[in-house]
């Protein structure tokens, strides 16, 4: 079992991670921005994505590299994030937590199994 725990947000953006890299896109925050906005539905300030993407590469469960930056930002290089083994591994801690404590409340949440 992973042992790094996870705020909600924390998941929430992992999460949008794993997505963006099951459909090979690149990682970086913008996207990952844009990935919870979408699926979510959610307002969330720019700021708040970059603090927890440096968070959650300082507890190992992202890495990151700078890549090359295109010319609509000068040539700047980006910050290009993937999941670790680690943060996989929690992901799926987490959800699979989430799960069970779900389980038993269909009636309650108005969902079906």
């Amino acid at each position: 079992m992973a042992d790094a725990s996870l705020g909600e947000f924390e998941l929430v953006v992992l999460l949008a991670v794993l997505h963006l890299i099951e459909h090979d896109q690149p990682v970086f925050g913008s996207a990952v921005l844009e990935e919870i906005r979408g699926r979510a539905g959610r307002t969330v300030a720019r700021g708040a994505v970059y603090v927890t993407l440096d968070r959650l590469e300082g507890k190992g469960l992202l890495a990151s590299r700078l890549a090359g930056g295109p010319a609509s930002r000068g040539g700047r290089p980006r910050r290009v994030y993937r999941a670790t083994a680690r943060g996989l591994a929690t992901v799926k801690s987490a959800v699979a937590s989430l799960a069970r404590m779900q389980r038993g409340l269909e009636a309650v949440l108005g969902t079906q199994t």
